[in-house]
């Protein structure tokens, strides 16, 4: 290339020289600028870093806040004293919404117990404290409300009281129980004061019907050779009925205002006894189950919230309900009785609530401080119904009657009435030796020609007599045999059997008076083919027995026996005039 080309172009090379050092300007600039950024990316990093590290520490710390959330939340839910809760003990009367209102204040109550290390537990302390003599103070109020118609009226139901409205408020008397046990007791005795009363009117006043009844009625204990004539020698199955609790109907109070109504003595012991026994175990299972001990709080239900536990649903207060066919307001059985249970059952107590021996004790005491009063009432009755002794059948028809009471109140686990009970029958049967044993010696006397002292005037025996007698032994046997239902019972059998060996006695002493064997045979076989008629027409009617086939087998035996000497002595005779 030329000077004068180079000269030419020199300019373009200052321009590309500029351009060259322009572009290494910015090359160090950018150079610089790389560096820097370097540099900040690095600050960068380990702000992250640092934010990474805080990050950690932060959802460490929320875990630990989380974790103790529920336990926190739980315990700040127990501090603390809700105002409708407040509101309901403070400025509410005692009604259905104190139910639950009073389980979550006692469970409230509690636990501020249970917590009083902690600060505020002790602060709130009292206001529980105040708010628990409130609740305290109205439940006593309302408990002794209740029995105002128990104590002003005999027409009140009991039962119907107790079972509508004293057990439908009863985990208010276990709150009572629990947290002011002296006012639980005070309930108890202002309970048991009018329940006293109540039972003691009312027994007094049945009690003193039936002995009116009675009195109407004068029934002589006869013997088998008594000279008294009845229309009609036969089993009263009727009267036979009053051996069971299901049977006919009892006698009501207002049966009395009839000057002409009459009863039988059976019967009006099995009107005592029933009326005991329904009002002695509805009494017992009401005690026991309202007054038993209850240590436990109920149990809660979380998923209750306190909006549903403050405002109840309301239900409308079952009616109280009278009796208004007799001034006696202790339950008195109808006309028929189809069932026998006890209005309460002791089934209905809590599985898991087990009496300790003394808590039983307890219950059975207070039991008898109520019913005292009346028991002693239906001794009185019962030794009015034995003096004089009844007549031998009726005692043992209501024997029998005691014995299924009894058994009735042991299913219904009533042990202090079943004592009572059992009382009853060891009295009854000393007295039924004692008329057993005045039957035997009657016949023994009649047979041995005995003709004063026992009996009103002296009795010669006659075929007649002899044939009444018969009869009401037949009538005395059979009863005997549709009142038992156990195979062997000595205390039946063996005074049945002294009295058959007394009977056959009489009719050989009897028949031998003639003089004539024949006429002696003939007789003998004519009373006793009587006897075993009698006894097979009754037991066609009467439920099959073993004794039942013992006694046609013995009196059989005696009629063949007689048939027999009959056609020996006949044949003799026949002999002789040949001879």
């Amino acid at each position: 290339m030329s000077s004068d080309q180079v000269r030419g172009r020199a300019r373009e090379f200052v321009e590309l020289h500029d351009q060259v050092q322009t572009s290494v300007q910015l090359l160090d600039s950018l150079e610089s600028f790389l560096s820097t950024f370097q540099k900040d990316l690095s600050a960068v990093s380990g702000q992250i870093s640092d934010l990474q590290d805080r990050s950690k520490d932060i959802g460490s710390r929320l875990r630990s806040r989380k974790r103790i959330e529920k336990p926190l939340s739980s315990l700040l839910t127990e501090l603390t004293i809700p105002p409708p809760l407040a509101t309901t003990i403070l400025d509410s009367d005692v009604g259905e919404a104190w139910i639950p209102a009073i389980e979550d204040f006692e469970r409230r109550l509690e636990r501020l117990k249970s917590r009083s290390r902690v600060r505020a537990a002790r602060d709130l302390a009292e206001v529980a404290e105040g708010l628990r003599i409130a609740a305290a103070t109205k439940l006593r109020a309302f408990f002794l409300a209740l029995l105002q118609p128990i104590r002003t009226s005999m027409t009140t139901n009991m039962q119907v009281v107790q079972s509508s409205v004293f057990l439908k408020y009863r985990p208010l008397y276990a709150f009572l129980q629990r947290q002011a046990p002296n006012v639980a007791q005070e309930v108890q005795k202002a309970y048991v004061s009018a329940a006293r009363t109540y039972y003691e009117t009312g027994f007094r006043r049945y009690m003193r019907t039936l002995g009116w009844i009675k009195a109407r009625t004068i029934e002589k204990a006869d013997t088998l050779v008594s000279e008294a004539t009845e229309k009609k020698i036969d089993v009263d199955i009727e009267r036979l009925e009053h051996a069971r609790i299901e049977g006919p109907g009892v006698t009501l109070a207002y049966m009395a205002d009839d000057k002409a109504y009459k009863d039988h003595i059976e019967s009006l012991f099995r009107s005592c006894m029933l009326v005991l026994m329904d009002n002695g175990t509805a009494e017992y299972s009401f005690v026991t189950m309202f007054f038993a001990p209850e240590p436990n709080l109920p149990a809660s239900s979380s998923k209750d919230s306190d909006a549903n536990m403050f405002s109840p649903k309301l239900f409308p207060a079952d009616d109280l309900q009278s009796v208004q066919d007799t001034d006696f307001g202790v339950t008195t059985p109808r006309a028929s009785r189809h069932r026998t249970e006890s209005l309460f059952s002791t089934d209905s107590m809590p599985l898991d609530q087990t009496l300790t021996k003394e808590e039983q004790n307890a219950l059975n005491t207070v039991w008898k401080q109520i019913m005292d009063p009346a028991l002693e009432h239906a001794q009185n009755f019962a030794r009015a119904a034995f003096e004089p002794p009844p007549a031998v059948i009726p005692l043992l028809t209501m024997i029998r009657l005691t014995e299924s009471v009894m058994l009735e109140v042991q299913k219904r686990g009533c042990s202090p009435l079943e004592s009572f009970v059992f009382g009853l029958r060891l009295q009854m049967w000393p007295l039924f030796q004692k008329a057993m044993s005045d039957q035997v010696d009657a016949l023994k006397k009649l047979a041995e020609g005995a003709g004063g002292g026992y009996f009103r005037r002296a009795v010669e025996t006659t075929d007649a007599s002899v044939n009444n007698i018969c009869k009401r032994y037949i009538v005395l046997f059979l009863s005997f045999v549709m009142l038992t239902e156990q195979t062997e019972e000595t205390m039946i059998f063996s005074n049945l059997l002294r009295l058959r060996q007394e009977l056959t006695k009489l009719i050989e002493t009897h028949t031998d008076k003639s003089g004539d064997g024949l006429a002696t045979a003939t007789t003998r076989s004519s009373i006793f083919e009587d006897l075993l008629q009698g006894l097979n027409r009754g037991f066609r009617s009467a439920p099959s027995h073993p004794k039942a086939q013992t006694e046609i087998t013995y009196w059989r035996e005696k009629e063949e026996e007689a048939r027999k000497r009959m056609d020996t002595i006949t044949q003799q005779r026949h002999v002789r005039p040949g001879r």
